[in-house]
């Protein structure tokens, strides 16, 4: 029997289900790139806070013990100040009774404002030689010190042993540290500590080519006099005794105001100032000790104001003046791309700051989330495996078989909509000419162009009856069928899908029950032979086996699945049909149910064949579609989380379950992953390896409880190793990609996947 629907007006081409898909193109990549784009951010976030840190590119590699014998004695044997004019080494002194305190590794932000608040008190200048990781961390301390009068060096970016590494390396360490000190303070230096150095008289054969290289770029390199030791934390009296300079001697002075605990340093800093001066020493900087060595004394006490000028550019620095007197002279006013790289790295360093630890808790979160998910789908699954088996073993044992009332027997009308399905309509409709339960066949023809009504109505069953509709998408053709349908209760399923014989009897069972409304079936994956078949019909086992079950007992099943479900027709009616709101109408009816006061359950026994996309392309457009189309669902339904009686149980507890495993999990999930993976490669291998491990053997026990309880062959869990690799992070994106489009309001209609026809009679329930 053939029936054709006639159009409220006649359309133009091109169709809506074109239009449609015009615009989902025109929307589709700009958003998948987007995702992209998200993704490639974390991650250099994490690598920016990595590097930081020393987790990337970190060299712990210490020089000691080299020949000098390449080194010029006279060198060895000179001053801590150590200049190149115009490719000639000369080393100065400091004057006699002056002290050059110098700190390095900082700034911090516990111990340096602390030195900083012991030198105010004592009117006293400092250079401190920083860390450019550390700079772009603590800007806001970098700009006191300099504001206060304190003078800056560099200490390279990552603190590493620069005999070892390339010029490169050597031009990017000296850098990026004048770009952090830009952007946190405005300045550039032309002063450099290299780490790991102590007096001049260390230099070796491999670092002095690292000092003329250095001195080629027109930086002072500055070593000290004095070392207090202060790391060692020897106590306040052996810190001030060890800093203080033998003879009247002036000396550079090291202390610390980084690298731990520097409590003793603060504690002696201030005794070590008053005893110095009143032994008549004179502290100043070392471009303080400079001007005085080169003859001029104007501004070499303290300064006031702001520091200031100067200019810098490239990897070296450049000449200029606007210092604030001889005590910052070596600090020059960054200016131009330097001033706005520095700023850009400092916002950048900011945002990794408070991302990455923010997400680390987050993820912390989500973990303990996924494995309590883990716990609960399989305590409820197994409750749900025994209540609902309850007697269909041997002996009926278990207090009784169970029952969902007096058999449903009367015929039962199911609905195939149709669109382009000539590959499948044949095996579909003889699947259910099967059928052990009465039933009236409903195919509507969604404006095929590909003869699919012709194909059905060639079989010439009696009981089918196929109905042509202009294309309107697939709401429209089920809400058609539901019209038209003769019985109360009406089965749904895809035009691509495979009954067996007794699915659509149990799948009416539950109706025995007055208050169900609507029974979700037991989907499989027919094309399970292919990798991406096989990873499918995993998801879909677990999906099915325990997730449904788990929502059930929990009586907030969110989805009847397109490929398998029954409905009663009144109750569907009821709720408006089918609506065509959201791209995932079957999510939608569902929760419309709930809200209505209906029952919605699952019939594990209840099994139907379907054709997975084949192909990677066609899988992500699948997906795409449900995963948006869910939000989309929730979105519509959202006042439900402050109703009252039955629409606000799903909206208080459904709601919020769905969100939770469905969306935010999924979402963050990825970075689960992106930091297992950041662990592997630059923290501790053998432990990142161990955690995943630890998470795998976990989804391995809920995948192989699936298997048991839907009496599936273990073989396929093999795949699963490789659809956490692979399988997984492809569905993380496209869940990314449909929060993407979700919230820059886009719109997309459904879109018809390439059918092969591969899933005929429908294999056996272990296969």
């Amino acid at each position: 029997m053939t029936t054709t629907t006639p159009a409220r007006g006649r359309r133009r081409a091109p169709s809506r289900m074109e239009r449609a898909a015009g615009r989902a193109a025109a929307f589709q990549k700009p958003r998948v790139v987007l995702a992209l784009l998200l993704l490639l951010a974390l991650t250099s976030v994490m690598l920016l806070d990595g590097y930081l840190r020393s987790e990337i590119g970190n060299d712990a590699r210490v020089r000691d013990g080299a020949a000098y014998d390449k080194v010029p004695g006279r060198i060895l044997d000179g001053g801590p100040l150590l200049t190149f004019d115009h490719g000639t080494a000369r080393t100065q002194s400091v004057p006699d009774r002056t002290i050059v305190l110098t700190f390095d590794d900082g700034p911090t932000a516990t111990w340096t404002p602390q030195v900083l608040k012991v030198l105010e008190e004592n009117d006293v200048d400092a250079t401190f030689f920083m860390v450019g990781s550390m700079i772009s961390r603590y800007p806001g301390v970098v700009k006191s010190l300099v504001k206060q009068g304190n003078e800056v060096g560099i200490h390279t970016f990552t603190h590493v042993d620069l005999s070892y590494q390339s010029a490169a390396r050597l031009q990017r360490e000296l850098k990026q540290t004048q770009l952090a000190l830009a952007g946190a303070a405005g300045v550039t230096t032309t002063l450099f500590r290299a780490p790991y150095s102590s007096e001049i008289d260390a230099v070796d054969n491999y670092s002095w080519p690292v000092y003329q290289e250095i001195g080629g770029l027109g930086y002072t390199s500055v070593f000290v006099d004095t070392d207090s030791d202060d790391w060692k934390k020897p106590g306040v009296s052996k810190i001030v005794r060890w800093a203080t300079p033998k003879k009247d001697k002036g000396a550079i002075v090291l202390m610390h105001d980084a690298g731990g605990d520097r409590s003793q340093t603060i504690s002696a800093l201030g005794t070590y100032i008053k005893k110095m001066k009143a032994k008549g020493y004179t502290f100043t900087t070392v471009s303080g000790a400079q001007a005085m060595l080169n003859g001029s004394r104007s501004g070499v006490g303290r300064q006031s104001g702001s520091a200031g000028a100067g200019a810098s550019a490239g990897a070296g620095v450049g000449a200029g003046s606007g210092g604030t007197g001889a005590a910052q002279s070596a600090q020059h006013q960054a200016a131009g791309a330097t001033l706005y790289e520095g700023r850009a790295l400092v916002y950048a360093v900011a945002v990794a700051e408070w991302v990455v630890p923010a997400l680390s808790w987050f993820l912390l979160v989500v973990g303990v989330a996924v494995m309590g998910r883990f716990g609960m789908m399989l305590v409820l699954a197994r409750r749900h495996h025994r209540l609902r088996n309850r007697g269909r073993g041997k002996g009926g044992r278990g207090g009784g078989r169970f029952s969902w009332g007096p058999a449903v027997t009367r015929p039962v009308s199911v609905i195939v909509p149709a669109y382009n399905e000539k590959e499948c309509i044949a095996n579909t409709l003889r699947s259910l000419a099967r059928s052990t339960h009465p039933i009236e066949i409903v195919v509507v023809d969604d404006g095929s162009d590909d003869n699919t009504s012709e194909i059905a109505e060639s079989l010439g069953m009696p009981n089918v009856r196929v109905v042509r509709q202009e294309n309107a998408g697939k709401p429209a053709a089920l809400n058609n069928g539901v019209r038209i349908a003769r019985h109360d209760i009406v089965v749904m399923m895809d035009g691509d899908t495979v009954f067996e014989p007794d699915a659509v009897h149990q799948l009416v069972q539950p109706f025995a029950d007055p208050e169900i409304g609507a029974v979700a079936g037991n989907a499989k994956v027919g094309n399970r032979t292919t990798l991406i078949g096989a990873w499918q019909h995993i998801e879909y086992v677990m999906g099915f086996s325990l997730d449904r079950r788990m929502y059930d007992l929990l009586r907030c099943m969110p989805t009847i699945p397109g490929a398998i479900g029954a409905f009663r027709r009144d109750a569907v009616l009821g709720v408006g049909g089918m609506s065509e709101d959201t791209l995932a109408e079957d999510t939608d009816v569902t929760i419309a149910l709930h809200r209505a006061g209906w029952r919605v359950v699952y019939q594990e026994h209840a099994r139907a064949w379907t054709e997975a996309p084949g192909s990677l392309r066609q899988l992500w457009s699948q997906r795409y579609r449900w995963s948006y189309g869910t939000m989309q669902a929730l979105w519509k339904h959202r006042k439900s989380l402050t109703d009252k009686g039955p629409s606000g149980r799903f909206g208080r507890v459904g709601m919020p379950l769905v969100v939770l495993f469905q969306i935010v999990t999924p979402v963050f999930a990825p970075l689960i992953d992106v930091f297992t993976g950041y662990s592997m490669v630059f923290v501790d291998f053998r432990a990142a390896l161990l955690a995943w491990l630890a998470v795998l053997a976990v989804q391995l026990v809920c995948a192989a409880y699936a298997f048991r309880l839907d009496r599936e062959k273990y073989r396929y869990l093999v795949m699963l190793p490789l659809q956490q690799l692979a399988y997984r992070q492809m569905m993380y994106l496209v869940l990314i990609h449909s929060c993407v489009t979700a919230l820059t309001g886009g719109r997309l209609r459904w879109q018809k996947l390439k059918r092969t026809g591969e899933v005929g009679t429908p294999a056996g329930a272990g296969r």
